[in-house]
């Protein structure tokens, strides 16, 4: 037989075998949507589709990784869970309607291992020049302890006092500890991290790249800790979308500003985010910290009721998509929803038509222009979805709206790291805040509305109207968009 003629027959036997194979498998593994998307992409590419498949088809953690997780909560468990307790608001507490407010911070319990805490002061921060000046400032005040997790961390004319202050708590003697994600800074784990090393910085980068797992402690390639943590002597905490680098990311996106909210809280809620942090650090460097978790008393002298929700890969389900879904099945009046990314699920779309039905009005606020241009065109397919069900959407003009916000009727807000789409709900490892009551929503409320005045509202009438070609690129998108 003739080689170039078995060559074709190998490949025609392989490319019917792969599609049998994973037409049976792939279903068993996934929700329809992902399977259905991986079909695609294997019906048509049966070889490298399958590679991909391989490479980035999983969503569970290696075991060893898994196995430090489950240990190190056990053991966190111990040390936080008494100094939480103290701090668990009573039901007169809390404000606004009680009894729906009850129910989520019950489930946010269940979904995230955390109790809310009263009792915290809490400053929002819409500027990265007044983040960066605000944590340098904490850091120089450090005596135990500064420990930082970062997606982005990066060091340029913006970002260097912080380098600057690290530097000058590790010379006093203070503990510094540094966790990057292996992809997301990359670059400062190859130009800048180094020299931090050598003032005393302890830096470990997380989830270390390997596209073929070669590394026990490598997931898929990319499945990122998204995570922006700093916690200064486990009584000060920052937590929200700003990664550290200056606003522009480097030109990324042709000169527009990324526009992001941190908030910085004193008070129990930071021994909940140090909580996340030493998991991470356990998980990835097998070192036990002791920071005083246990010991640390509070004043009492906030007003603020806040609960902390991690989320990723190690926990049993999506959990802070449930916790969306939930809150939006309890809205009556109004929500408004601050996210660069927009890849809604079946549930979170169900979710939104829920609170539209219940009388609800849904504010969409979304960059004009993304960052990322696949990502871009996926969101845009649901455009037409989202306007038929009464969702208002606004497209944000002012540069990349980067703050990840949802406010449900004035008394209820989650602020944090996760956008709102199939890859922060189910692939990274997130953290994010339930802030309770009206007082408390207040100042988001306030970003939230001059994002508003920085946007256009889009109408169906208008959107219709786009070339055919735009719609058919965005059609693709979308059936790839449980893939990205």
């Amino acid at each position: 037989m003739d080689l170039s003629l078995l060559l074709i027959l190998i490949h025609d036997l392989s490319s019917v075998s792969i599609r049998l194979a994973t037409i049976a498998l792939i279903p068993r593994w996934h929700s329809p949507s992902v399977a259905m998307a991986w079909l695609l992409v294997i019906f048509f590419w049966p070889i490298p589709g399958l590679v991909l498949y391989l490479v980035f088809g999983s969503f569970k953690l290696p075991a060893q990784r898994a196995e430090r997780h489950e240990k190190i909560l056990k053991d966190l468990d111990r040390t936080c869970c008494a100094a939480w307790e103290a701090e668990r608001p009573e039901e007169k507490d809390l404000p606004g309607d009680l009894l729906r407010l009850l129910r989520l911070a019950s489930l946010a319990e269940k979904l995230g291992d955390m109790p809310p805490t009263r009792g915290n002061t809490i400053e929002i921060i819409d500027s990265t020049d007044d983040m960066v000046r605000s944590l340098a400032s904490d850091i120089d005040t450090a005596r135990h302890h500064v420990n930082l997790l970062y997606y982005i961390f990066s060091k340029d004319t913006v970002t260097g006092p912080i380098f600057d202050a690290l530097e000058r708590a590790a010379s006093r003697g203070v503990s510094c500890r540094l966790l990057v994600d292996s992809l997301g800074s990359r670059q400062f784990l190859k130009r800048d991290a180094d020299s931090l090393r050598a003032a005393g910085v302890h830096v470990v980068g997380a989830l270390p790249l390997s596209m073929f797992r070669r590394n026990p402690l490598s997931a898929r390639f990319d499945l990122r800790n998204h995570r922006k943590i700093a916690v200064i002597d486990g009584r000060t905490g920052y937590m929200g979308s700003h990664n550290m680098i200056e606003p522009s990311y480097g030109g990324k996106a042709r000169g527009l500003l990324w526009k992001d909210l941190t908030m910085k809280v004193e008070g129990p809620e930071s021994l909940q985010l140090q909580r996340v942090f030493l998991e991470d650090w356990y998980v990835e460097t097998m070192e036990l910290l002791d920071d005083r978790a246990g010991d640390i008393l509070f004043s009492h002298h906030g007003e603020h009721i806040l609960q902390t929700v991690p989320s990723g890969p190690s926990y049993r389900t999506e959990n802070y998509q449930r916790l969306v879904v939930s809150a939006l099945h309890s809205a009556s009046r109004e929500v408004v929803i601050t996210t660069p990314y927009l890849i809604p699920d079946e549930s979170l779309m169900e979710g939104l038509e829920v609170a539209v039905l219940n009388g609800a009005t849904i504010k969409l606020i979304i960059p004009r222009r993304s960052d990322q241009f696949f990502v871009g065109k996926a969101a845009k397919a649901y455009y037409d979805i989202l306007l038929d069900k009464g969702v208002r959407i606004f497209l944000y003009g002012d540069g990349v709206i980067h703050a990840k916000t949802m406010s449900v009727d004035g008394d209820l807000c989650f602020f944090g790291s996760s956008n709102f789409d199939i890859r922060s709900f189910a692939l990274n490892f997130e953290i994010n805040c339930v802030i309770y009551g009206k007082n408390s929503v207040a100042r988001i409320l306030q970003e939230q509305e001059k994002y508003l005045e920085a946007s256009t509202e889009l109408f169906m009438e208008e959107w219709g109207e786009r070339p055919f070609l735009f719609k058919a690129v965005e059609g693709v998108a979308k059936l790839m968009s449980p893939l990205l």
